[in-house]
């Protein structure tokens, strides 16, 4: 039964990323059918531009051949070289497999532009190598926790994310998926027991104590959720009935729930672990000597929250460093709603990964009493 399992976890891991791909490719072609896969065979000319700020660019004319539907094996030129600098640009080579959107301009002539590499086989390879360590590594636990990633996965695309764009409330959609995704991964890795009961009820208490937080400072800070680049493709969706500030809330909750995880059964474990080295031991004394045990690793997952967060927004820090936008303050920098949304991001996940600590620990004293 197991080795079933292992293998149904393991292929469908291998073919996530096709299946992500060819869903992203399924939406795409739902608004403009005229996208197709091509392969460079030809770099026919190339012209390095220098920019204003000194920086340079290469641009490419580039000779494709198509690998699907009506351009199958016909011959078609990407013209890369024009006024307009396109800034992300890939630098492309021959035998480079790429999306191309067929386009008809205001004369009527037809247009072929590269929109984007082709990375699916890529991302394939890397699903491969991380679902074969994860299995050796961990073995059978780490074949749950596979199985509770694909779950986590499909929780966030067919539940969270559908129900958002019809409209629900992020903040009550959140606060919901959040528990179903902990949950279902904490008793999927350590079965349904008094250790589970335990932890699922510390990350409830914990998941409220880092919306109470993320709210009152969501609206002290006045942030309205729109400061992300990607919201202003979101303003016209639904009929403009998305609320980005929950939307915004939403994202802290889910993003601390991983270290929630970490947190809560570390600590659940510590202090069975204990009451079974010494059962003699007060209450007190399990507590404090598990109080011990969280506070060692505490810094580090900390650390951790900040450091995910920080290297998201690492070219929003570049950007304000470089003062592009005539910000010369510390003040006038944190102001901005980009950046404070970051820190409120930040502190609130990290205060409630923090809180989860005691609460776990104090819960897990209390109800593992049991010789």
């Amino acid at each position: 039964m197991m080795r079933k399992i292992t293998i149904t976890i393991f292929s469908f891991l291998l073919f996530l990323p096709i299946l992500v791909s060819a869903q992203n490719e399924t939406d795409t072609q739902s608004t403009n059918d005229r996208v197709f896969k091509a392969k460079v065979i030809k770099i026919t000319e190339e012209k390095t531009i220098e920019r204003e700020d000194g920086s340079k660019a290469l641009q490419q004319n580039i000779l494709l051949r198509g690998l699907e539907k009506e351009w199958e094996d016909k011959e078609i030129e990407h013209l890369g070289i024009s006024e307009i600098d396109v800034a992300s640009a890939n630098i492309y080579k021959v035998g480079d497999k790429v999306m191309v959107s067929e386009v008809k301009n205001i004369d009527g002539a037809t247009d072929y532009y590269i929109v984007n590499l082709v990375r699916s086989g890529y991302l394939f390879w890397l699903s491969l190598i991380f679902a074969v360590v994860i299995i050796i590594i961990g073995k059978k636990k780490g074949v749950k926790s596979l199985i509770s990633l694909v779950i986590s996965f499909f929780v966030i695309i067919k539940f969270i994310v559908p129900k958002i764009i019809s409209g629900s409330s992020p903040l009550v959609v959140g606060v919901l998926g959040a528990l179903i995704i902990l949950a279902i991964i904490i008793y999927l890795t350590e079965g349904w027991n008094r250790k589970s009961h335990i932890a699922v009820v510390s990350v409830f208490l914990s998941l409220v104590a880092t919306f109470i937080l993320s709210w009152i400072f969501t609206h002290l800070t006045r942030l309205t959720g729109l400061a992300q680049e990607e919201a202003a493709f979101l303003l016209g969706a639904n009929n403009g009935t998305i609320d980005f500030r929950g939307l915004l809330l939403t994202g802290i909750l889910i993003g601390t729930v991983g270290v929630l995880d970490d947190v809560i059964v570390g600590q659940v474990e510590s202090v069975r672990q204990i009451r079974k080295a010494n059962p003699n031991l007060t209450s007190t004394q399990v507590y404090k000597s598990a109080y011990e045990v969280g506070n060692t690793h505490l810094g580090a997952i900390v650390n951790t929250l900040f450091l995910t967060y920080a290297g998201a927004s690492l070219p929003l820090l570049l950007l304000f460093y470089l003062n592009p936008t005539g910000l010369v303050s510390f003040s006038q920098v944190v102001n901005n709603e980009m950046i404070a949304t970051e820190i409120v991001r930040t502190l609130v996940g990290s205060i409630g990964v923090a809180l989860s600590m005691p609460i776990s620990t104090i819960l897990a004293t209390i109800w593992m009493k049991d010789k």
